[in-house]
């Protein structure tokens, strides 16, 4: 991407989040928090400058939310073929939901335009 010379890049992390699951608050802030580090991990090893410019900036996290599986994995499709970072985070089954239940995707950390361009018609959760 190329950017103007007065032109500062942002980074962020976009958490996409099944809302028809009907998780309750505990265990969505623990799905959440699953593919945040996941993803800030991922990042980190496959891209550093991606990830310091992203934690140096105060780690900017954005939840949202889908309605089913399948827009979930349309997310994830469009990230993918963006070349954007992308975990996917499944249940172990321990709590609420069945064992390999997928939750939630992470998508980042990465420059905010270019996760803008998937996730930009999305509701906060």
């Amino acid at each position: 991407m190329k950017l103007r010379s007065n032109e500062q890049l942002e980074f962020k992390q976009v958490i996409v989040v099944r809302k028809e699951l009907r998780m309750g608050i505990g265990k969505l802030a623990a799905q959440v928090a699953h593919a945040a580090v996941s993803g800030a991990e991922q990042v980190m090893t496959t891209n550093p400058s991606w990830f310091m410019k992203w934690f140096n900036s105060g780690q900017a996290k954005i939840v949202v939310k889908v309605h089913s599986l399948e827009d979930l994995h349309n997310i994830k499709w469009k990230a993918q073929t963006s070349g954007l970072p992308v975990v996917q985070v499944q249940d172990r089954g321990l709590t609420q939901i069945p064992e390999g239940t997928t939750t939630c995707l992470g998508i980042g950390p990465a420059p905010s335009p270019l996760i803008d361009r998937i996730t930009k018609d999305l509701k906060l959760l």
